[in-house]
């Protein structure tokens, strides 16, 4: 693989033709040609060191800017030559580009990279040599069209800078969207162009120029990606299921597993060639003399022995085998060769694999668990697909304490065959599937994921969890991009242009997912009503919808007029409506019958209650799903408290709205859903 960086007149070559303003430019290799090119450009001039080992040019001294004269151009040109030599001894000097000084304007960036998951990204936000410092960026995975540009340009925190700032005159955003777009068009169509920076872009009251770039291209020969086949998810029902390994040994995973699928509805059969029966079913020396088929089989047996259990599985006619055993890929390379071999028999008899490495599959509404946790989890209607089987360990006993109940729950594994975008695509079609969450380590074949998350995003919620958000363990980049667009953050962004809904803990994702299982899954809009009976959550209520972003709307006279009828005289006559304490279920209704006559005025309702002797849980609870049911919005039950909240609680899960009973959880997964379903403005990469 070459890589070769083009130099800064070459950039400007390239960015011509796509039609994004630069300056005006010459090569020249001595004092003379500086004064003669700087005289014919005009003064002032800036002047730096062409060198292909030379990225960051003001870091090795190679620049000397607003050079007024012919004489300052031939010093210049020396002491750009005697500062690079004395810090970068070995760089190749190419020569020096006199090129126009740009006048002062805001100095943005553009600049694009190669992520290994989602492919080419694309950034823009405030630029220049504080540009890793500020860091006030934004992304997009490509392609975009002009609104994604127009997004992107709107919602960095510094967009004031853009549109008009105190005295300053609003700057050219029509020329810096063209510019965007057209270096976008660059990127898709040059597929060895791996990496740039535009940095500054400046933007004036009219026009712009690329003052300084980077741009790095490979002729690495582009990989395509195999074919990805579809699954034939009837392979996640299986009637027969095989267990090869089963064990009578309390402690082996072949006993644990076996235990597990003990009340299976379908036929078990254990396949252990030392015993006649284990745990009291007819066992078999191999698969091969099962007298009757065999849909999936779970393998427990040491890694050296997997490749020819998976031969005698295809031999057998088993769709999907589920290998539990570790001692593959992430152990060695003479465990990566194994994990290659046995897919490669697969492969040859259309065996499906799960795993290797991995906790195996559960599914409730079908009645099999194969793998090893403690207790089965109840059925419901989250499914959850985690790349680390831990926590598939820790998240059923949690949901059993919490009476959460799953569609599926899925340990990938090393991905050696199936992936999470083939699991996904199980819980899409799943009819009791209603909101998925995935716990994510890394992605394979992330283009195509994201096409398919997209999609079912729509339908069914999706909630997930990214580990790796630390910078330490990043390689080096070499351009600001680079460094400013890390593995995580393209994640992310990758994410909340697909609708994901991205949290940072597995509490808040099941909150996030339960809330959002209800049919009317996500709010229309970020416009918030709150009514209480408490003052002092109406007053949190405004710090903590500010601080995620969910817009509290002001009620409009006619409205307050409307409530004045029936509330105390002293109520708060705003957004939060405190109905005080001493409100009985006859003031929550009346007022829950306004919010429904006016429920054009907002998106999301969100009632907040704590324990008292006025009005019980229950009745609480049935004037919020009163509400809920008059209405096509979304309700946000909190309901804060101990015990004493329980009833009101099972009332609102029961009818399919989840409560919290914390507030600023609350308005934190609120404020995350929002910002999946409507990008926020001003809040960029970081």
């Amino acid at each position: 693989m070459v890589r070769w960086m083009l130099s800064e007149a070459e950039g400007y070559d390239f960015l011509k033709k796509y039609d994004v303003p630069v300056p005006e430019y010459f090569i020249i290799n001595s004092p003379e040609d500086a004064a003669k090119a700087a005289e014919k450009i005009g003064f002032p001039v800036v002047m730096k060191i062409v060198s292909p080992q030379i990225i960051h040019k003001s870091d090795a001294g190679g620049v000397i800017v607003n050079v007024k004269t012919a004489e300052d151009a031939k010093s210049a040109y020396t002491k750009i030559l005697t500062n690079v030599k004395a810090c970068k001894p070995q760089a190749e000097i190419e020569g020096v580009i006199v090129e126009s000084m740009a006048k002062p304007g805001v100095e943005l960036i553009i600049g694009g990279k190669i992520d290994p998951t989602f492919g080419k990204i694309v950034t823009f936000g405030i630029g220049g040599t504080m540009v890793e410092l500020v860091k006030d960026v934004t992304m997009r995975v490509l392609p975009v069209n002009e609104e994604d540009v127009r997004s992107m340009v709107r919602e960095i925190k510094s967009y004031k800078l853009i549109a008009g700032y105190r005295e300053e005159k609003p700057k050219d955003e029509e020329t810096l969207v063209k510019s965007i777009l057209n270096v976008c068009r660059a990127f898709e169509e040059n597929e060895d162009l791996i990496e740039f920076d535009i940095n500054p872009l400046r933007l004036y009251e009219k026009g712009g120029v690329a003052v300084d770039t980077v741009f790095i291209f490979s002729d690495d020969e582009k990989k395509n990606d195999t074919e990805i086949p579809q699954v034939d998810i009837s392979i996640f029902d299986p009637q027969a299921i095989a267990v090869i390994g089963a064990s009578e040994t309390p402690g082996k995973m072949g006993y644990a597993v076996m235990h597990k699928l003990a009340t299976f509805p379908g036929n078990k059969y254990p396949i252990n060639p030392n015993r006649d029966s284990v745990l009291g079913f007819k066992a078999y020396p191999s698969v091969l003399n099962v007298p009757g088929p065999v849909d999936m089989a779970v393998i427990t047996v040491p890694s050296k022995s997997v490749p020819a259990m998976v031969e005698e599985c295809g031999k057998k006619g088993v769709r999907i085998a589920v290998i539990i055993t570790a001692g593959f890929k992430e152990m060695n390379e003479a465990g990566r060769r194994l994990e290659q071999e046995t897919v490669a028999i697969a492969k040859k008899y259309g065996v499906r694999i799960v795993g290797p490495n991995c906790l195996g599959l559960i599914s409730p509404h079908k009645g099999y668990d194969t793998t090893y946790v403690q207790r089965s989890p109840k059925p419901g209607n989250i499914a959850f697909l985690s790349q680390s089987g831990a926590i598939v360990n820790a998240v059923v006993d949690w949901s059993l304490t919490n009476n959460i109940g799953f569609s599926a729950v899925v340990s990938v594994g090393n991905q050696s065959d199936l992936t999470f975008l083939d699991y996904l695509r199980w819980a899409e079609s799943d009819p009791h599937t209603e909101a998925i969450i995935m716990y994510i380590e890394e992605i394979n074949h992330g283009v195509e994921f994201l096409e398919d998350v997209s999609r079912v995003a729509k339908v069914k919620p999706v909630v997930a969890i990214k580990s790796g958000s630390s910078a330490r363990g990043r390689a080096a980049a070499a351009s600001h991009t680079g460094s400013l667009a890390g593995s995580y953050e393209v994640y992310m962004e990758a994410f909340r242009e697909a609708g994901v809904l991205s949290v940072t803990n597995l509490n808040d994702a099941f909150l996030a997912a339960a809330y959002l299982s209800h049919p009317k899954h996500y709010p229309k809009g970020k416009r918030a009503v709150v009514v209480t009976n408490a003052g002092g959550f109406a007053v949190l209520s405004n710090d903590y919808a500010e601080r995620y972003g969910v817009e509290m709307i002001d009620l409009p006279k006619n409205v307050v007029e409307e409530m004045d009828e029936f509330l105390p005289p002293f109520w708060n006559k705003g957004n939060p409506i405190d109905l005080l304490g001493d409100a009985d279920g006859e003031r929550f209704a009346k007022t829950m019958n306004v919010l429904e006559k006016y429920d054009d005025l907002w998106d999301i309702c969100i009632v907040i209650g704590f324990p008292n002797l006025v009005l019980s849980s229950e009745h609480f609870a049935e004037q919020i799903m009163t509400l809920s049911r008059s209405t096509e919005k979304r309700i946000m039950a909190v309901l804060i408290g101990g015990h004493e909240m329980d009833g009101g609680r099972e009332i609102l899960r029961a009818n399919g709205l989840h409560p919290f009973d914390e507030l600023e959880t609350a308005y934190r997964i609120l404020g995350r859903t929002l910002q999946s379903k409507f990008r926020v403005k001003g809040q960029g990469l970081f």
